[in-house]
Protein backbone atom coordinates (compact mmCIF):
# COMPACT_ATOMS: atom_id res chain seq x y z
CA UNK A 1 0.00 0.00 0.00
CA UNK A 2 1.50 3.32 -0.96
CA UNK A 3 -0.98 6.19 -0.64
CA UNK A 4 -4.56 5.83 0.94
CA UNK A 5 -6.48 9.43 -0.15
CA UNK A 6 -9.32 9.68 2.30
CA UNK A 7 -12.54 11.15 2.24
CA UNK A 8 -13.07 11.22 -1.05
CA UNK A 9 -16.20 11.94 -3.02
CA UNK A 10 -16.80 9.43 -5.78
CA UNK A 11 -18.92 9.21 -8.70
CA UNK A 12 -22.06 6.66 -8.36
CA UNK A 13 -23.94 7.26 -11.40
CA UNK A 14 -26.53 10.43 -10.77
CA UNK A 15 -25.14 10.42 -7.14
CA UNK A 16 -21.39 10.60 -4.87
CA UNK A 17 -20.58 8.81 -1.81
CA UNK A 18 -17.53 9.47 0.00
CA UNK A 19 -14.93 6.68 0.70
CA UNK A 20 -10.96 5.96 0.36
CA UNK A 21 -9.01 5.07 -2.15
CA UNK A 22 -6.02 2.89 -1.58
CA UNK A 23 -3.27 2.79 -4.04
CA UNK A 24 -0.76 0.28 -4.47
CA UNK A 25 1.98 0.15 -7.07
CA UNK A 26 0.52 2.92 -9.39
CA UNK A 27 -3.05 1.39 -9.04
CA UNK A 28 -6.10 1.58 -7.69
CA UNK A 29 -6.36 -1.34 -5.15
CA UNK A 30 -9.28 -0.71 -2.94
CA UNK A 31 -12.08 1.53 -2.57
CA UNK A 32 -14.35 1.84 1.18
CA UNK A 33 -14.40 3.56 3.89
CA UNK A 34 -12.06 3.41 6.98
CA UNK A 35 -8.93 2.71 5.47
CA UNK A 36 -5.84 2.64 7.10
CA UNK A 37 -2.05 2.05 6.97
CA UNK A 38 0.88 2.61 9.13
CA UNK A 39 3.46 2.61 5.95
CA UNK A 40 1.15 4.51 3.53
CA UNK A 41 1.43 8.05 2.87
CA UNK A 42 -2.01 9.45 3.23
CA UNK A 43 -3.71 12.39 1.82
CA UNK A 44 -7.06 13.75 2.98
CA UNK A 45 -8.96 15.50 0.20
CA UNK A 46 -11.50 16.91 2.56
CA UNK A 47 -14.91 15.43 0.66
CA UNK A 48 -13.77 16.80 -3.12
CA UNK A 49 -14.69 15.06 -6.25
CA UNK A 50 -12.13 12.36 -7.37
CA UNK A 51 -12.46 11.18 -10.96
CA UNK A 52 -11.48 9.73 -13.55
CA UNK A 53 -9.09 11.74 -16.05
CA UNK A 54 -10.57 14.20 -18.64
CA UNK A 55 -10.78 12.68 -22.38
CA UNK A 56 -9.85 15.11 -25.03
CA UNK A 57 -11.29 13.83 -28.08
CA UNK A 58 -10.77 16.54 -31.11
CA UNK A 59 -7.97 18.78 -30.61
CA UNK A 60 -5.32 20.49 -32.84
CA UNK A 61 -1.84 20.99 -31.23
CA UNK A 62 -0.11 21.64 -34.23
CA UNK A 63 -2.23 25.05 -35.25
CA UNK A 64 -2.84 25.92 -31.64
CA UNK A 65 -1.78 29.42 -30.61
CA UNK A 66 -0.77 31.17 -33.55
CA UNK A 67 -3.10 34.13 -33.08
CA UNK A 68 -0.53 36.45 -33.25
CA UNK A 69 0.39 35.66 -36.64
CA UNK A 70 -2.89 35.74 -38.40
CA UNK A 71 -5.77 36.99 -36.67
CA UNK A 72 -9.32 36.44 -36.47
CA UNK A 73 -10.15 37.58 -40.20
CA UNK A 74 -13.91 38.17 -40.47
CA UNK A 75 -14.50 35.22 -38.45
CA UNK A 76 -15.90 32.64 -40.85
CA UNK A 77 -14.74 29.56 -41.47
CA UNK A 78 -13.56 29.90 -44.94
CA UNK A 79 -11.48 32.77 -43.43
CA UNK A 80 -10.08 30.64 -40.95
CA UNK A 81 -9.13 27.94 -43.09
CA UNK A 82 -7.10 30.39 -45.29
CA UNK A 83 -5.51 31.94 -42.36
CA UNK A 84 -4.48 28.60 -41.24
CA UNK A 85 -3.33 27.79 -44.18
CA UNK A 86 -0.98 30.68 -45.30
CA UNK A 87 0.65 30.57 -41.79
CA UNK A 88 1.22 26.93 -42.01
CA UNK A 89 3.56 27.66 -44.41
CA UNK A 90 6.24 28.49 -42.26
CA UNK A 91 5.35 26.50 -39.36
CA UNK A 92 8.74 24.36 -38.58
CA UNK A 93 8.94 21.33 -36.12
CA UNK A 94 10.38 23.16 -34.08
CA UNK A 95 7.84 25.55 -33.78
CA UNK A 96 5.29 23.49 -33.63
CA UNK A 97 6.51 21.57 -31.02
CA UNK A 98 6.95 24.13 -28.38
CA UNK A 99 3.30 25.85 -29.46
CA UNK A 100 1.87 21.96 -28.94
CA UNK A 101 3.72 21.69 -25.97
CA UNK A 102 2.04 24.41 -24.60
CA UNK A 103 -1.19 23.67 -25.08
CA UNK A 104 -0.53 20.01 -24.02
CA UNK A 105 0.39 21.57 -20.46
CA UNK A 106 -2.32 23.53 -19.98
CA UNK A 107 -4.76 20.48 -20.75
CA UNK A 108 -2.54 18.62 -18.18
CA UNK A 109 -3.35 20.86 -15.40
CA UNK A 110 -6.69 21.32 -16.40
CA UNK A 111 -7.11 17.55 -15.70
CA UNK A 112 -6.80 15.80 -18.87
CA UNK A 113 -5.12 12.59 -19.25
CA UNK A 114 -6.03 10.84 -22.60
CA UNK A 115 -5.41 13.51 -25.83
CA UNK A 116 -6.57 12.69 -29.67
CA UNK A 117 -5.03 15.50 -31.47
CA UNK A 118 -5.80 15.96 -35.18
CA UNK A 119 -2.67 16.91 -37.47
CA UNK A 120 -3.03 17.84 -40.76
CA UNK A 121 -0.73 17.08 -43.22
CA UNK A 122 -0.59 17.81 -47.14
CA UNK A 123 2.34 19.41 -50.15
CA UNK A 124 2.20 22.86 -47.85
CA UNK A 125 3.45 21.28 -44.47
CA UNK A 126 4.58 17.81 -45.31
CA UNK A 127 5.18 16.36 -42.49
CA UNK A 128 6.27 19.36 -40.47
CA UNK A 129 3.30 19.35 -38.01
CA UNK A 130 4.14 15.26 -37.13
CA UNK A 131 7.47 15.98 -36.56
CA UNK A 132 6.91 18.59 -33.87
CA UNK A 133 4.22 16.74 -32.58
CA UNK A 134 5.48 13.16 -32.55
CA UNK A 135 8.08 13.85 -29.68
CA UNK A 136 5.63 15.05 -27.23
CA UNK A 137 3.88 11.51 -26.80
CA UNK A 138 6.92 9.68 -25.29
CA UNK A 139 7.67 13.26 -23.53
CA UNK A 140 4.55 13.58 -21.29
CA UNK A 141 3.48 9.52 -21.37
CA UNK A 142 4.25 10.01 -17.67
CA UNK A 143 1.16 12.58 -17.35
CA UNK A 144 -1.19 12.02 -20.62
CA UNK A 145 -2.08 9.15 -23.64
CA UNK A 146 -1.74 11.43 -26.46
CA UNK A 147 -2.67 9.94 -29.77
CA UNK A 148 -2.09 11.29 -33.19
CA UNK A 149 -5.51 11.90 -35.61
CA UNK A 150 -3.62 12.34 -39.22
CA UNK A 151 -6.35 14.12 -41.57
CA UNK A 152 -6.22 16.27 -44.85
CA UNK A 153 -7.41 19.84 -43.83
CA UNK A 154 -7.65 21.18 -47.40
CA UNK A 155 -8.87 18.38 -49.14
CA UNK A 156 -7.47 14.53 -50.57
CA UNK A 157 -8.40 13.65 -53.56
CA UNK A 158 -8.00 17.67 -55.01
CA UNK A 159 -4.83 17.70 -53.67
CA UNK A 160 -1.97 15.50 -55.51
CA UNK A 161 0.35 13.55 -53.03
CA UNK A 162 -1.74 14.14 -50.07
CA UNK A 163 -2.95 10.85 -49.57
CA UNK A 164 1.20 9.74 -49.75
CA UNK A 165 2.22 11.79 -46.77
CA UNK A 166 -1.20 10.38 -45.03
CA UNK A 167 -0.10 7.03 -45.72
CA UNK A 168 3.79 8.11 -44.78
CA UNK A 169 1.94 9.68 -41.20
CA UNK A 170 0.17 6.59 -40.07
CA UNK A 171 3.35 4.92 -40.77
CA UNK A 172 5.61 6.88 -38.62
CA UNK A 173 3.23 7.30 -35.44
CA UNK A 174 -0.22 8.44 -36.50
CA UNK A 175 -2.65 5.88 -34.73
CA UNK A 176 -5.90 7.36 -36.14
CA UNK A 177 -6.94 8.16 -39.74
CA UNK A 178 -9.03 11.04 -40.34
CA UNK A 179 -11.08 13.55 -42.95
CA UNK A 180 -12.54 16.02 -43.83
CA UNK A 181 -15.01 15.72 -46.85
CA UNK A 182 -16.00 19.33 -47.33
CA UNK A 183 -13.07 20.46 -48.26
CA UNK A 184 -12.97 17.89 -51.21
CA UNK A 185 -13.50 18.04 -54.67
CA UNK A 186 -15.27 14.52 -54.46
CA UNK A 187 -16.69 14.29 -50.67
CA UNK A 188 -17.72 10.45 -51.08
CA UNK A 189 -14.42 9.61 -52.81
CA UNK A 190 -12.08 10.88 -50.17
CA UNK A 191 -14.47 8.90 -47.57
CA UNK A 192 -14.27 6.17 -49.59
CA UNK A 193 -10.62 6.41 -49.15
CA UNK A 194 -10.27 7.05 -45.98
CA UNK A 195 -11.87 3.90 -44.92
CA UNK A 196 -9.74 2.00 -46.92
CA UNK A 197 -6.55 3.30 -45.74
CA UNK A 198 -8.16 2.51 -41.81
CA UNK A 199 -9.04 -0.80 -42.73
CA UNK A 200 -5.30 -1.37 -44.17
CA UNK A 201 -3.54 -0.28 -41.01
CA UNK A 202 -6.30 -1.55 -38.64
CA UNK A 203 -7.11 2.39 -37.16
CA UNK A 204 -10.41 4.37 -35.77
CA UNK A 205 -11.57 6.76 -37.77
CA UNK A 206 -12.18 10.66 -37.04
CA UNK A 207 -13.72 13.02 -39.31
CA UNK A 208 -14.47 16.44 -39.28
CA UNK A 209 -18.20 16.52 -41.41
CA UNK A 210 -21.07 18.86 -42.32
CA UNK A 211 -20.11 21.65 -41.04
CA UNK A 212 -22.46 24.11 -42.03
CA UNK A 213 -26.26 25.06 -40.90
CA UNK A 214 -27.93 23.62 -44.00
CA UNK A 215 -30.24 20.80 -42.58
CA UNK A 216 -30.46 19.12 -46.05
CA UNK A 217 -27.23 16.88 -47.62
CA UNK A 218 -24.31 16.20 -45.83
CA UNK A 219 -22.10 13.23 -45.67
CA UNK A 220 -23.43 11.87 -42.29
CA UNK A 221 -25.83 9.23 -43.98
CA UNK A 222 -23.10 8.05 -46.24
CA UNK A 223 -20.46 7.89 -43.41
CA UNK A 224 -22.79 5.61 -41.00
CA UNK A 225 -23.56 3.61 -44.22
CA UNK A 226 -19.95 2.42 -44.80
CA UNK A 227 -19.55 2.09 -41.23
CA UNK A 228 -22.33 -0.58 -40.69
CA UNK A 229 -21.44 -2.04 -44.46
CA UNK A 230 -17.49 -2.57 -43.33
CA UNK A 231 -18.63 -3.35 -39.79
CA UNK A 232 -16.49 -0.35 -38.36
CA UNK A 233 -19.15 0.48 -35.49
CA UNK A 234 -18.00 1.79 -32.72
CA UNK A 235 -14.33 2.75 -34.37
CA UNK A 236 -16.05 5.93 -35.98
CA UNK A 237 -16.16 9.64 -34.45
CA UNK A 238 -17.57 12.66 -36.52
CA UNK A 239 -16.59 16.02 -35.25
CA UNK A 240 -18.79 19.67 -35.21
CA UNK A 241 -21.81 18.34 -37.31
CA UNK A 242 -23.60 21.44 -36.86
CA UNK A 243 -26.02 20.25 -39.68
CA UNK A 244 -27.67 18.35 -36.59
CA UNK A 245 -28.50 21.93 -34.94
CA UNK A 246 -30.65 23.15 -37.58
CA UNK A 247 -32.93 19.91 -37.99
CA UNK A 248 -36.10 19.38 -37.15
CA UNK A 249 -37.25 17.54 -34.50
CA UNK A 250 -38.11 15.02 -36.57
CA UNK A 251 -35.25 14.68 -38.78
CA UNK A 252 -33.12 14.89 -35.59
CA UNK A 253 -34.78 12.32 -33.98
CA UNK A 254 -34.23 9.60 -37.21
CA UNK A 255 -30.54 11.09 -37.27
CA UNK A 256 -29.40 10.25 -33.94
CA UNK A 257 -31.23 6.45 -34.08
CA UNK A 258 -29.26 6.78 -37.61
CA UNK A 259 -26.11 7.50 -35.59
CA UNK A 260 -26.81 5.01 -32.98
CA UNK A 261 -27.88 2.30 -35.11
CA UNK A 262 -24.57 2.06 -37.41
CA UNK A 263 -22.40 2.99 -34.08
CA UNK A 264 -21.01 6.69 -34.88
CA UNK A 265 -19.81 8.86 -32.37
CA UNK A 266 -20.43 12.00 -32.14
CA UNK A 267 -17.73 15.26 -30.71
CA UNK A 268 -19.42 18.61 -30.39
CA UNK A 269 -16.33 21.07 -30.34
CA UNK A 270 -18.45 24.20 -28.47
CA UNK A 271 -16.44 27.25 -28.49
CA UNK A 272 -15.36 26.99 -32.10
CA UNK A 273 -18.68 26.01 -33.36
CA UNK A 274 -20.24 28.95 -31.60
CA UNK A 275 -17.56 31.35 -33.10
CA UNK A 276 -17.87 30.34 -36.73
CA UNK A 277 -21.13 29.69 -37.10
CA UNK A 278 -24.37 32.24 -38.13
CA UNK A 279 -21.71 34.57 -39.04
CA UNK A 280 -24.37 35.52 -42.27
CA UNK A 281 -27.12 36.59 -39.88
CA UNK A 282 -27.83 40.03 -39.13
CA UNK A 283 -30.05 39.20 -35.93
CA UNK A 284 -31.37 36.19 -33.83
CA UNK A 285 -28.00 34.48 -34.81
CA UNK A 286 -28.09 30.64 -34.85
CA UNK A 287 -25.67 29.48 -32.47
CA UNK A 288 -24.58 26.48 -34.67
CA UNK A 289 -23.81 24.26 -31.44
CA UNK A 290 -25.75 20.30 -31.61
CA UNK A 291 -27.39 19.19 -29.19
CA UNK A 292 -25.12 16.23 -27.55
CA UNK A 293 -27.24 15.57 -24.61
CA UNK A 294 -30.83 14.96 -26.35
CA UNK A 295 -28.65 12.76 -28.99
CA UNK A 296 -27.45 10.34 -26.05
CA UNK A 297 -30.87 9.94 -25.31
CA UNK A 298 -31.15 8.24 -28.77
CA UNK A 299 -28.29 6.16 -28.09
CA UNK A 300 -25.94 8.14 -29.78
CA UNK A 301 -22.19 8.43 -27.68
CA UNK A 302 -20.91 11.75 -27.60
CA UNK A 303 -18.06 13.88 -26.37
CA UNK A 304 -17.88 17.48 -25.91
CA UNK A 305 -13.85 18.50 -26.96
CA UNK A 306 -11.45 21.96 -27.54
CA UNK A 307 -10.74 21.98 -30.83
CA UNK A 308 -8.58 24.89 -31.27
CA UNK A 309 -7.06 27.31 -28.69
CA UNK A 310 -5.85 30.98 -29.98
CA UNK A 311 -6.00 30.88 -33.55
CA UNK A 312 -8.91 32.06 -36.48
CA UNK A 313 -11.10 28.87 -35.67
CA UNK A 314 -11.11 29.90 -32.24
CA UNK A 315 -9.18 32.30 -30.70
CA UNK A 316 -10.01 31.68 -27.33
CA UNK A 317 -9.37 28.69 -24.88
CA UNK A 318 -7.00 27.46 -22.07
CA UNK A 319 -7.61 23.43 -22.19
CA UNK A 320 -9.91 23.51 -19.89
CA UNK A 321 -12.91 20.54 -20.25
CA UNK A 322 -14.77 21.81 -17.29
CA UNK A 323 -14.94 25.22 -18.76
CA UNK A 324 -16.09 23.70 -22.38
CA UNK A 325 -18.95 21.30 -20.67
CA UNK A 326 -19.81 24.50 -18.82
CA UNK A 327 -20.17 26.66 -21.81
CA UNK A 328 -21.72 23.72 -23.81
CA UNK A 329 -24.62 23.73 -20.83
CA UNK A 330 -25.27 27.33 -21.12
CA UNK A 331 -25.40 27.57 -24.83
CA UNK A 332 -27.91 24.42 -25.07
CA UNK A 333 -29.55 25.52 -21.99
CA UNK A 334 -28.88 22.50 -20.07
CA UNK A 335 -30.88 22.22 -16.95
CA UNK A 336 -31.95 18.99 -15.90
CA UNK A 337 -29.95 17.29 -13.49
CA UNK A 338 -29.22 14.10 -15.39
CA UNK A 339 -28.64 16.51 -18.41
CA UNK A 340 -25.99 18.15 -16.54
CA UNK A 341 -24.30 15.10 -15.08
CA UNK A 342 -24.12 13.87 -19.00
CA UNK A 343 -22.13 17.38 -19.38
CA UNK A 344 -19.81 15.79 -16.89
CA UNK A 345 -19.19 12.56 -18.69
CA UNK A 346 -19.17 13.95 -21.79
CA UNK A 347 -15.82 15.05 -21.02
CA UNK A 348 -14.76 12.16 -18.79
CA UNK A 349 -16.35 8.56 -19.69
CA UNK A 350 -18.19 8.86 -22.71
CA UNK A 351 -15.25 10.08 -25.09
CA UNK A 352 -13.04 7.65 -23.21
CA UNK A 353 -15.50 4.71 -24.48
Amino acid sequence: MDLIVKNARIENGDATWTADICIDDGRIAEIRPGLESDTAETLDVGGRLVTSGFVETHIHLDKSRILDRCGTGTGTLEDAIGGVARAKRDFTPEDVYHRAKATLERSIVNGTTHMRTHLEVDSTIGLRGLEGVLPLVAEYAWAIDLEICIFPQDGMLNLPGTEALMIEALKRGGSVVGACPYMDSDPTGQIDRVFEIAREFDVDIDMHLDFDLDPEGGDLEYVCDMTERLDYGGRVAVGHVTKISAMTPAHFEATGKRMAQSGVALTVLPSTDLFLMGRGHDYSTTRGVTPAHRLLRHGVNCSLSTNNVLNPFTPFGDGSLLRMANLYANVCQVGARGDVIECFRMISDRPAH
